[in-house]
């Protein structure tokens, strides 16, 4: 296997362009490439597209900030993807004050659509929001008497994904429940950065335990 090439965050981020679109893989905060996302806080970057299961947590009551909140709270997304945003209220200012666009998915849909760009498929269909205002403008398709939507695939540029441990040919394993939407994202994605917590040598990883083949991925960031 051939060996990927190991970057810092720095280095990664600065591939990433303006007007670029992101996966960024996490739930709340858990499973998220948190160096990465550190790095694009404070860089030059702007009127990006977040896609992501939802858009962090931001608490100033608590002073709690986790995840992709980090970046919304620097105005860097012009367009945010994601299942819910009730968990940061600057997420949900931007919106209601028209400075970011806001696209509301249903989280299955959001997961499907984003399994369907990675296997090369043109969409998928689904009853979710048959007869609500997730049907506006898309096409619907009665098969056997139910009606369900055509939801197109969904891709980026860039896939920044966390994982717990890596080979050094870029095999994934993932921590428990912090896989969440990270191995989806590794298969829709030009270019899929995964920042990992341990880097070891091929073949110290039992192939039963890998989750994402090393084909996916192109370089790795070493978390610590």
């Amino acid at each position: 296997m051939i060996e990927k090439k190991i970057i810092s965050a720095k280095e990664a981020v600065s591939m990433i362009k303006n007007g670029d679109s992101l996966m960024i893989g996490g739930f709340l905060g858990c499973g998220s490439p948190d160096k990465i996302i550190d790095e694009i806080t404070n860089s030059e970057l702007k009127d990006l597209t977040l896609i992501c299961n939802d858009s962090g947590i931001y608490n100033p009551d608590k002073n709690i900030v986790k995840g992709v909140a980090k970046i919304v709270l620097k105005k860097k997304f012009k367009k945010i993807i994601v299942s819910h945003i009730g968990t940061n209220r600057e997420t949900g200012r931007q919106m209601n004050e028209n400075e970011t666009e806001v696209i509301l998915v249903p989280q299955g849909t959001l997961a499907e659509r984003i399994r369907a760009a990675g296997a090369g498929l043109g969409g998928i269909l689904t009853p979710t929001g048959v007869g609500t205002e997730v049907e506006n403008g898309k096409q619907v398709i009665e098969i056997d008497g139910r009606k369900y939507l055509l939801e197109l695939p969904l891709y980026a540029d860039f896939a920044l994904i966390k994982a717990k441990k890596a080979d050094k040919a870029g095999n994934l394993v993932y921590s428990k429940s912090a896989r969440n939407f990270n191995p989806v994202m590794a298969t829709a994605a030009k270019i899929v950065i995964a920042e990992v917590d341990e880097i070891v040598e091929i073949g110290d990883i039992d192939p039963e335990d890998v989750i994402t083949p090393s084909i996916f991925v192109h370089y790795l960031v070493l978390s610590k």
